[in-house]
C-alpha cells in the first residue's frame, strides 16, 4: 500500500512522534522511507533556545551550529530507522523552503505518503502564511498524514 514515503523532521516532538509512525508503516508495509530536513536557522534558534544560556530572541545560529543540527536530527532518524528494520532509507537535506522541498521530494521519489507533525518548529510566520503541514497537505499528490 505504502511502498515509498517521506517524512519532514524538524527536531520538534511532533516530528518526532510522525517519524515514529512512519517508522511503525514502513515496518509493515516494508517501505523505502525518504527523510526530509530544510534547514532554517529560525527553528535553530528556537530549539536552542531550550539551552540555558542561549539567547535565540538576540541571537541567530552561525551556519554552522545550522549545519550541526540539521545533521544531529537526520543521523539521529536515520540511526533509529535502521534499528527498527527499515531496509532502505534516503536522507534529503535540502535548502528552501520546508513544504516544498518535501512536495518536490514525494513527486521526485513517486512516494505515495508523507508523514508529517501537525505543528513543528515554525516560526510566527506561519501564523500569516500558514504551517508547513497545511501547505504540504494542500499541495501534495499523494496521502499525507498529520500526526498530533
Amino acid at each position: 500500500m505504502f511502498d515509498k514515503m517521506v517524512v519532514g523532521l524538524d527536531g520538534s516532538p511532533e516530528s518526532e512522534r510522525a517519524f515514529q509512525l512512519a517508522c511503525d508503516l514502513a515496518q509493515k508495509y516494508k517501505s523505502e522511507v525518504h527523510l526530509v530536513h530544510t534547514p532554517q536557522p529560525k527553528t535553530v534558534a528556537f530549539a536552542l533556545g531550550a539551552v540555558a544560556g542561549y539567547h535565540a530572541a538576540t541571537t541567530m545560529p552561525s551556519t554552522e551550529e545550522v549545519e550541526k543540527a540539521c545533521d544531529t536530527i537526520l543521523n539521529s532518524a536515520k540511526a533509529m530507522a535502521e534499528k527498527k528494520g527499515i531496509k532502505t532509507i534516503h536522507v534529503h537535506k535540502e535548502r528552501g523552503d520546508p513544504a516544498d522541498e518535501i512536495i518536490a521530494c514525494a513527486e521526485g521519489c513517486g512516494a505515495n505518503l508523507i508523514v508529517l507533525g501537525r505543528r513543528g518548529l515554525g516560526s510566527v510566520d506561519s501564523l500569516l502564511q500558514g504551517s508547513t503541514n497545511q501547505r504540504v497537505n494542500h499541495l501534495a499528490k499523494c496521502a499525507c498524514l498529520s500526526v498530533v
